[in-house]
Formats: structure tokens, sequence, C-alpha cells
């Protein structure tokens, strides 16, 4: 499995969460703890101050902004676009981020990590229903089929993402052999991390 960068390990203990996703930060490995879990500079077993309300607003958009792995700017953008679609904006929002070109990159097992899935899309590895497409904040559209260029499916961390798969999500198709896949439909709420809520990312910037 590809290294996974020390910072990575830093920011998750800044904020008490797993930016990967999958905890890996925070795991054991032979009875040693691979990573501390408290805030870097802080003692072992010192507690965490308490939050008031608008720090935990922050530290929730903190932690999504750092799961997608994008800037500010490119944040706030999405969650502006998100109050303009009918139903629920906090969700919407969610789903806004989740349909980026590079998530889905990510959700079909094309890379081991949304960092790898947006350096695909930027050294221009992917296609978009046959097309180029090499900016990973494009908007994917349910119906829309993502697949690897031909001469990028010998990448090596691409075959190593996909061969290292256990299953993907439901909103997602993949053919492995290919190297393709069709992004089915949005994703429901359930099918996201519940360990977020993109409700205080909205009470945050309605502030």
């Amino acid at each position: 499995m590809s290294r996974i960068n020390g910072p990575v390990y830093r920011l998750s203990r800044r904020l008490q969460f797993s930016v990967l996703e999958t905890g890996i930060e925070f795991s054991t490995k032979g009875g040693k703890r691979k990573g501390r879990t408290t805030a870097p500079g802080k003692a072992p077993d010192s507690r965490a101050p308490k939050l008031t309300n608008y720090g935990q607003q922050q530290r929730e958009k903190q932690r999504i902004r750092f799961i997608y792995g994008i800037n500010e700017r490119q944040f706030y953008n999405t969650f502006v676009k998100a109050q303009h679609i009918k139903g629920n904006s906090a969700h919407n929002f969610l789903f806004l981020l989740e349909s980026r070109l590079d998530n889905i990159c990510y959700r079909m097992n094309f890379a081991l990590t949304r960092r790898g899935a947006r350096q695909l899309v930027n050294h221009g590895h992917v296609l978009l229903d046959g097309k180029k497409a090499d900016i990973p904040s494009i908007i994917v559209k349910p119906g829309q089929v993502i697949s690897i260029k031909e001469g990028s499916k010998d990448i090596a961390s691409i075959k190593e993402a996909l061969d290292a798969t256990v299953s993907t999500k439901a909103f997602v198709e993949v053919d492995k052999e290919n190297k393709k896949g069709k992004y089915v439909r949005l994703p429901e709420r359930k099918e996201l991390n519940e360990d977020i809520n993109e409700a205080l990312v909205v009470e945050f910037y309605n502030r």
C-alpha cells in the first residue's frame, strides 16, 4: 500500500478525526500504537478543551474540508452553490463534494487516497465521457462515465488501488478490467461518513 505522508497523521490528531476516513492514523500494529491520538504538542493523557459552539462549527468545517482535500475558497464556493439547490442544503453540500471528479475517481478505487485521485486527474490520466478531464473540481453528473485513458492503464498505482479494493459504494459501478466506471446516482446520506455533521458547516457560514 502506498505510503501516507506524516503530516496527515498530525492533522488527524489535531482534529481528533480520521481525515483518511479509515482510522489508519490511530491504528495499532503489533500492540504498539501507530499514531498518537492526542493533538501535536499535547501530553498523551491530556484532555482536549471543551469547544464553544463556534469552535465546534469551525472544527467540523476543517474536518470535512480536509477529508475532501480542497482549499477554503473551493470549499466555500461549493457551499454557496449548494444553497441554490432545492432541498436540504447541508446534504446538498455534501453531495456536491462527493460529486467532484477527483472524489468519484477515489470512490471508483482508481487511487488509494483522494490526494492520489486528484493527481491522476491533474496529470491528465482521466477521461470523462471519453474526453480528457484534468480539472479535479468538475462536478460529475449521474450517468456519466469515468475512465482511465488508454496510455495510462498500466500505471502501477492504479493497479495497486484496484487490487486492494474490497468493495465499492453502491452509487458507482466499476469495470476493473477495463478501468472505467459509471456514476450511477447521487449518494444517500446514510452511505457517507456518519461521523461528520455537515449541518454545523451551514451554521458556521450562516452565523
